[in-house]
């Protein structure tokens, strides 16, 4: 009986690791989407509410700095790659004040080619 339980637990992790063929696994999107055209529309001086009709609800919403948005938007394809796009949202006198990551604005775009 002890063995048969040893034997099951083996199997049983090693079946974790295991892809069944034909099996069909699906991509993970998780966080905010955003697109260039949300991001043209952000410009210094917005209120909290007119960036938010803009972005959505941020995804990490800091009680201890309330001038700092955080949207995280992730892609995990099936079976494949992961990637993450990362846009920080920075306010003063809950005014739109800059923000920072993986997102420029077009007309930047065009003046700093990669």
């Amino acid at each position: 009986m002890k063995y048969l339980l040893i034997l099951f637990t083996i199997l049983l992790v090693s079946c974790s690791s295991f892809r069944f063929p034909g099996v069909h696994r699906i991509n993970v999107q998780q966080g905010n989407v955003i697109s260039q055209a949300m991001i043209d529309k952000l410009k210094p001086g917005m209120t909290k509410s007119q960036v938010r009709f803009i972005l959505g609800n941020p995804v990490i919403d800091d009680s201890l700095n309330r001038d700092r948005w955080d949207y995280i938007y992730t892609m995990q394809v099936a079976g494949g790659e992961h990637s993450q796009r990362i846009l920080i949202v920075h306010f003063r006198e809950d005014l739109l004040s800059y923000f920072e990551g993986d997102y420029l604005p077009s007309d930047q775009k065009d003046a700093n080619p990669v």
